[in-house]
C-alpha cells in the first residue's frame, strides 16, 4: 500500500456528477490524501435549480468511497447562485483541523471561497479551479475594473487547472503564468455514457415516431435564454429537412414559449429533465446533439462531452467554451445567433446520416483524451512536485 504523502484539503460548494467521481478518484489511488470541504451545508443534498426550475436530486452516488464534511452554512438565502449564498464562519478551522499541505479551491464567487483564499495565501499551496472564458469580454470601463480585481483575486492563486484553451486565456489575462497552469480537462464518465443503450434508445425513437433512417436532432439542458434553444427550434422549422425530427430533454423558463412556438408540429418533441442514469439512452437515441448557445456564462458546455462520449457529431455555436477543444472534424461550429448560418449547417448536415455516423466515430476517439483519470493526474503531478520540491536540499559548493 502506497503511503500517503501530501494532505489536501478540497473546497467546493456541493457534491456533482462532473467532481465526484475525480475526488473517488484521487482517494483511490492514494498518491496524495484528501478531504473535501462541501460549503453549501447538508441542503444541497436536495437542492432547488432555478435553470431546471424544480429540485434536483442526482441519481448516481456522489458522496461515495472518499472522505468529506459538510460545513455549517449560515447564508441567509444558501446557494450558489449568488455571492452571499455561501458564508461558512467556522470553514479555515475546519481546514485547520485537517493540517493540509495544499488548498484546492472550486470558484471564487462566494464569500466563503474568497475569504480562505486569501487567508492561505503564502500558508499553504493554494490551487484553484475555475472553467470562466473571454467569450463574452466586451471593452468597457466596467470591463477595466473586473480586470483589476480579478488580476487582485489572483495573486491568491499558487497555481490553477484549466478546463481547456479558453479558460486557458482567461487565466493567463488576469495574471496566471504559464508555469502557474496545468491542463485537468473537463469530463465526464465516458464508460457509462459510451455503454451500449442502444436497445433502449431504439425504443425511445419508437415511442416518438421516429424511424431509423430519420435523423434525430437533439438539445438537452435548461431551457434558458444562454443557451438559445428558441434559435435552434426557429432555424429546424425554416430548414424544412425531410425525415428530420428535433427533441428537446430539460426544463426552464423558456418551456412553454418552445413548446407554443413548436406548434404541435409531429416531428419536434418535448421530455422533461431526465436523470443521469437516463441520459445515456437520450444521447444514444440522436444522430446529431446541438448546443446553439449565445451566453453569457456557456463557460464548456459539458452535455457535448455526454453526446461525444455516446459517439454522436457534434454542431454548437462559438460561444460554446468547448467548442475550439472537442470540435473538428466530428461536427461543425457556427456564429452564435445566427439563424440563416444555423439553417445551412442543419441541412448540410442532416441529408446523409452516414455523414453523421463517421463524425460520431471521431467525436468517441477525441472524447477519450477528456476524462477523470486525466484530471486527477494533473492534480496529483503538480502536488507531488510541489511537495518534494519542499524537501530538496540545496546543493551547497566545497
Amino acid at each position: 500500500m502506497k503511503l500517503f504523502n501530501m494532505r489536501l484539503a478540497i473546497v467546493t460548494t456541493h457534491p456533482i456528477q462532473y467532481y465526484a467521481p475525480v475526488f473517488r478518484l484521487l482517494h483511490q489511488r492514494r498518491i496524495i490524501q484528501i478531504k473535501v470541504f462541501y460549503t453549501w451545508g447538508e441542503g444541497a443534498i436536495q437542492k432547488h435549480d432555478p435553470g431546471f426550475g424544480k429540485n434536483i436530486e442526482w441519481d448516481i452516488p456522489l458522496l461515495d468511497e472518499y472522505p468529506y464534511e459538510w460545513v455549517k452554512n449560515t447564508a441567509t438565502d444558501p446557494g450558489s447562485h449568488h455571492n452571499k449564498g455561501i458564508i461558512n464562519p467556522d470553514l479555515i478551522s475546519r481546514i485547520e483541523e485537517y493540517k493540509p499541505d495544499a488548498l484546492l479551491v472550486f470558484g471564487w464567487a462566494y464569500h466563503a471561497h474568497a475569504k480562505v483564499m486569501r487567508y492561505y495565501k503564502s500558508k499553504l499551496f493554494v490551487c484553484f479551479r475555475g472553467d470562466s472564458t473571454l467569450l463574452d469580454e466586451k471593452s468597457s470601463y466596467r470591463a477595466a475594473i473586473r480586470k483589476l480585481f480579478l488580476t487582485r483575486m489572483y495573486k491568491n492563486v499558487d497555481h490553477a487547472f484549466y478546463v481547456g484553451s479558453n479558460n486557458k486565456a482567461y487565466f493567463k489575462k488576469y495574471g496566471l503564468k504559464s508555469e502557474q497552469l496545468s491542463l485537468a480537462p473537463h469530463a465526464i464518465d465516458n464508460d457509462r455514457f459510451a455503454a451500449d443503450r442502444s436497445v433502449e434508445a431504439a425504443r425511445l425513437r419508437n415511442i416518438l415516431g421516429i424511424d431509423k433512417d430519420s435523423v434525430l436532432v437533439l438539445f438537452a439542458g435548461k431551457l434558458e435564454e444562454k443557451k438559445s434553444p428558441l434559435l435552434l427550434l426557429d432555424a429546424f422549422k425554416k430548414a424544412g429537412i425531410n425525415h428530420s425530427h428535433l427533441l428537446f430533454v430539460g426544463n426552464g423558463a423558456l418551456a412553454n414559449k418552445l413548446k407554443s412556438e413548436a406548434d404541435q408540429a409531429a416531428n419536434i418533441h418535448f421530455m422533461d429533465f431526465q436523470n443521469q442514469t437516463s441520459m445515456p439512452v437520450v444521447y444514444q437515441a440522436c444522430d446529431l446533439f446541438c448546443l446553439p448557445s449565445k451566453g453569457p456564462g456557456e463557460t464548456w458546455g459539458l452535455a457535448v462531452n455526454e453526446a461525444m462520449a455516446c459517439g454522436k457529431a457534434i454542431l454548437v455555436s462559438d460561444k460554446v467554451g468547448c467548442a475550439v477543444d472537442l470540435v473538428s472534424n466530428n461536427g461543425v461550429i457556427f456564429k452564435s445567433e445566427q439563424t440563416d448560418e444555423l439553417i445551412a449547417v442543419l441541412k448540410s448536415l442532416c441529408a446523409d446520416k452516414t455523414i453523421l455516423t463517421k463524425m460520431g466515430k471521431r467525436s468517441a476517439e477525441i472524447i477519450r483524451n477528456f476524462s477523470f483519470v486525466a484530471i486527477a493526474k494533473a492534480i496529483e503531478s503538480k502536488l507531488t512536485e510541489h511537495y518534494n520540491q519542499r524537501f530538496i536540499l540545496p546543493v551547497t559548493r566545497s
